[in-house]
């Protein structure tokens, strides 16, 4: 049976890279510091997967134990030895802090002389992923240890998408999670490309795919979210079903698809079929989620390359129509939720400094016209509200 140490036993690590890694015949070592979680892993070397959807299908993992990587690095590191594929789903201010753990593990496969190829997938909603845990990792090595990782240890950088659901579960190994999910790797930044697992996609440029998801899930995500909240609403759930809302969703949509069948090969009726697929997993009644955490971090939502700036600055470049991005960008600005530090910190800001000054500091613009616009359209939802 192939091994796999995967970093990370939350909702995603089970329910989503756990259950692929289960399916492609892996036995799973999974590393976390929460021993409630990790404790029951080694005392029932299984768990189930809660499909939400119609019929609450449920899927079985078995052949996993858990790692205590505060208690037990020891163990970690031997494991790293002797795996085959190394994941993660921790986040990406955790990575820096397990790249001593997988540098040792190098170490020990480079002292045993070990030439068996072996690929680090960080699978985190980030761009680059691994390749910055990769940098991370390097750090630990030395010269020689280098440039053994170089020959023999890959970081191919991945996307993955799946909704999971808020948990209400007294069984602290029960998970819940949307029956669609998409897992995409760079092919070309593998070191063992031989070793694939089905269900998962792996292309020569990951770049298309990470924009697409980025462009469609993660912004349309959050034009429901801050729509939502700017209306007075408390869950997506609710949001969704409100007319106006889903047409700013569609309008959002449509103008990153817009951007997207310019920027890269995929058809307008591809994006489009996709897209709607989006649509309707936000729709999902069996998924409960608070707009509150979807909108969490609302100044890195506004970041330069992140998802609603980014396409409004391309669309302006290319002279294409990005009027509800803009609109949404607006609410964002008025988002104000005590519960959330970043939130606190806009509002904050928005009280001591100008519009527009704030706008530069939280997008990185420095195209004025778009901060007008933007500053304009901030000052129109403000008194709107």
């Amino acid at each position: 049976m192939m091994k796999a140490v995967h970093f990370g036993a939350g909702n995603i690590g089970r329910g989503f890279i756990g259950e692929t890694l289960a399916a492609n015949g892996f036995s799973i070592d999974f590393v976390d510091v929460n021993a409630t979680i990790i404790d029951a892993l080694n005392a029932r070397g299984e768990y189930d997967i809660e499909l939400a959807a119609e019929g609450q299908e449920k899927i079985h993992v078995s052949n996993v134990k858990g790692l205590n990587n505060k208690d037990h690095p020891e163990l970690v590191v031997a494991a790293i030895e002797e795996t085959d594929l190394v994941t993660t789903a921790i986040g990406p201010k955790i990575l820096p802090f397990i790249a001593p753990l997988i540098a040792d593990g190098i170490k020990g496969r480079q002292t045993t002389g070990d030439k068996a190829k072996l690929d680090v997938i960080a699978c985190e909603n980030m761009i680059g992923g691994s390749q910055f845990l990769k940098q991370e990792v390097y750090k630990h090595l030395n010269d020689a240890e280098q440039a053994y990782a170089d020959e023999y240890i890959g970081f191919p950088n991945a996307a993955v998408d799946r909704i999971v659901p808020i948990q209400h579960h007294e069984d602290p190994l029960a998970v819940s999670v949307e029956p669609f999910k998409e897992w995409v790797v760079d092919e070309s930044q593998m070191e063992r490309p031989d070793l694939k697992l089905t269900s998962v996609e792996y292309v020569p440029d990951l770049e298309p795919y990470i924009e697409r998801k980025l462009f469609s899930v993660n912004t349309g995500h959050a034009t429901v979210a801050y729509t939502g909240k700017y209306k007075g609403y408390t869950t997506i759930g609710e949001a969704i079903a409100d007319p106006e809302i889903f047409k700013q969703l569609e309008g959002a949509l449509s103008e990153t698809r817009d951007l997207l069948s310019h920027e890269f090969d995929f058809t307008v009726d591809e994006l489009k079929a996709y897209q709607d697929k989006v649509a309707s997993r936000f729709q999902n009644t069996y998924i409960s989620d608070d707009i509150s955490r979807v909108a969490r971090t609302p100044i890195r939502k506004l970041g330069y390359d992140e998802r609603f700036i980014r396409p409004i600055r391309s669309l302006k470049e290319k002279g294409l129509d990005y009027s509800v991005l803009l609109d949404t960008v607006g609410m964002i600005l008025t988002y104000d939720e005590p519960a959330d530090d970043e939130s606190v910190k806009l509002q904050g800001l928005l009280k001591e400094k100008s519009a527009d000054a704030v706008v530069r500091e939280v997008t990185g613009l420095k195209d004025d016209d778009l901060i007008n616009e933007i500053v304009a359209k901030y000052n129109e939802k403000l008194a709107a509200k």
